[in-house]
């Protein structure tokens, strides 16, 4: 079976590279155009883009897929790769780009993705970090067949994560990249046999995974610290959670909630356990932390360096870490 794969980050490469030890020939892949990135904004290929030069496979990287949008030319160049290619079917996950409907028809058995969430819950761009945000107990990876619309296609293959408490998005990221790789082999396998179930989605429990904001990185202390320490599990690697002291930002990227009560962002305590904050109910224990730039340190070492004494009052102007 000949296989496009699209597809631009990590959770991306783990399944291209699954496909690939799993034997199925892969002669195309589209993935972003290299970005800058890094202290020296130098362009990076995508993680895809890497594994497909290590394995000698055409890459093609348009800016859109639209033949009538913005970038005609690149659209146009990237069929003629799809048509030459004569895949039985495309493999999209997390690529970046909407599929037009020209190339939903292209390959005979059409487009499958890996979408990591239990469709139809956490439709869109951020499926992971919306879940943990959410206190979600379960999670879970989804091979679906591809429609114009956004993640609204009939499921094929679908099997269930449970989400451990101490879960952060890297963490359950790279879970769910492992289960979506092992799944896509083997909705393929299926496919080749004419056995691939589709199963439309139900109409109820439909929700949105928007994409995940800088902003959002504010810490509110009238929250609950339950909310606040997940939306730092959700927001870790990106963008962590952002408050200040007397104008000067602090990120925090690591803390537990705690039984407790005061001022909200008020700082009761400081120590190497941990800087502890009321919150709206009960306090957040905050355990790693990082000063305008500066290096992520526990909280004992960075207290060494930044004083939060009791009494203190987080959260007025957070700046930029």
């Amino acid at each position: 079976m000949k296989v496009i794969f699209a597809g631009t980050p990590e959770f991306a490469r783990v399944a291209l590279e699954s496909l690939l030890a799993a034997g199925f020939e892969v002669p195309l892949v589209l993935t972003q155009p290299d970005r800058p990135a890094g202290r020296g904004m130098k362009l990076q290929a995508s993680p895809v883009k890497q594994c497909a030069l290590e394995h000698g496979i055409a890459v093609a990287q348009p800016l859109s897929l639209r033949l009538d949008g913005k970038y005609p030319e690149d659209a146009a160049a990237a069929k003629a790769a799809i048509d030459a290619a004569q895949a039985d079917v495309m493999v999209v996950a997390a690529y970046g780009l909407i599929l037009p409907q020209w190339v939903l028809d292209t390959p005979r058995l059409g487009c499958l993705n890996i979408h990591a969430s239990l469709l139809p819950r956490w439709r869109g761009a951020a499926p992971i970090h919306r879940a943990i945000e959410a206190g979600d107990a379960e999670t879970g990876v989804t091979i679906m067949q591809m429609d114009a619309g956004l993640d609204t296609g009939d499921m094929c293959v679908i099997e269930r994560l449970p989400i451990a408490a101490e879960d952060t998005t890297a963490s359950l990221h790279d879970k769910l990249a492992a289960l979506g790789g092992r799944l896509i082999v083997e909705a393929l396998e299926m496919a080749a046999c004419g056995s691939l179930p589709r199963t439309p989605q139900p109409a109820a429990g439909v929700t949105y995974a928007h994409k995940i904001e800088k902003a959002e990185s504010l810490i509110d202390w009238r929250e609950s610290a339950d909310v606040i320490a997940r939306r730092l599990r959700a927001f870790n690697p990106f963008p962590g959670g952002a408050t200040s002291l007397g104008g000067e930002a602090i990120k925090v990227w690591e803390a537990w909630s705690e039984a407790g009560s005061g001022a909200p962002g008020m700082v009761l305590s400081a120590d190497a356990q941990g800087v502890r904050v009321a919150c709206g109910s009960g306090v957040l224990n905050m355990t790693l932390l990082q000063r305008a730039g500066g290096k992520r340190l526990a909280a004992g070492d960075f207290l060494r360096g930044f004083e939060l004494p009791a009494g203190a009052q987080l959260g007025e102007g957070a700046g930029e870490v």
